[in-house]
């Protein structure tokens, strides 16, 4: 596990490799799979979560950017199913990465009370307000994901499930009704 400290002036320091990193770099390293913890170099805080936080909002354009042919082609050559799991997959993190900054912004907001910085009731309010962003925030990584899935979809030309569920509905009806007129036409045959 690399362990990182981030320095009042935002600076990071990888101790494991001895050397200071950007956030692009940190980003890399996760992305290859290294585990990393974050602490504020003058606390010792564990501060991961709201690093890992600012590298999602800080990728998102990235992100966008770099969506490469090749990304596509893989995605096409493995099928819908790895869309669905990637986009699982990028929730489960979303989700991970928030539940650590609720768990941080509460651990942080009775620091404060306790220390009488801040009043009980100020610390419920604050609490409130930031779960709301929160929430909000939720709400927006879900439909984000939706419109990403819809648009790979789109672009590999994939049936979405409610798409197959409707033409399955077709063609039970229609086997219904092959059924139905090849009976007629039985019926008719055994009169004549």
């Amino acid at each position: 596990m690399h362990k990182i400290k981030r320095y009042a002036n935002r600076k990071l320091y990888d101790t494991t490799d001895k050397k200071y990193i950007t956030l692009t770099q940190l980003t890399a390293m996760i992305k290859e799979g290294v585990e990393i913890s974050v602490a504020d170099n003058k606390t010792g805080q564990d501060i991961t979560a709201s690093v890992l936080a600012k590298l999602i909002a800080h990728g998102e354009k990235e992100a966008q950017d770099n969506l490469s042919a090749s990304a596509l082609i893989r995605l096409i050559r493995k099928g819908g199913d790895t869309v669905a799991d990637y986009a699982k997959k990028y929730t489960s993190i979303w989700q991970s990465t928030l539940a650590l900054a609720e768990d941080e912004t509460e651990k942080l907001v009775n620091k404060l009370v306790k220390d009488r910085e801040l009043s009980e009731s100020e610390g419920r309010n604050l609490k409130k307000e930031i779960i709301g962003y929160t929430e909000n925030l939720k709400g927006w990584i879900g439909a984000t994901i939706d419109k990403r899935i819809k648009e790979m979809l789109e672009v590999m030309n994939l049936a979405t499930r409610q798409q197959v569920i409707q033409l399955t509905d077709v063609i039970d009806a229609l086997s219904e009704k092959v059924e139905s007129l090849e009976k007629r036409l039985k019926q008719t045959s055994n009169e004549d």
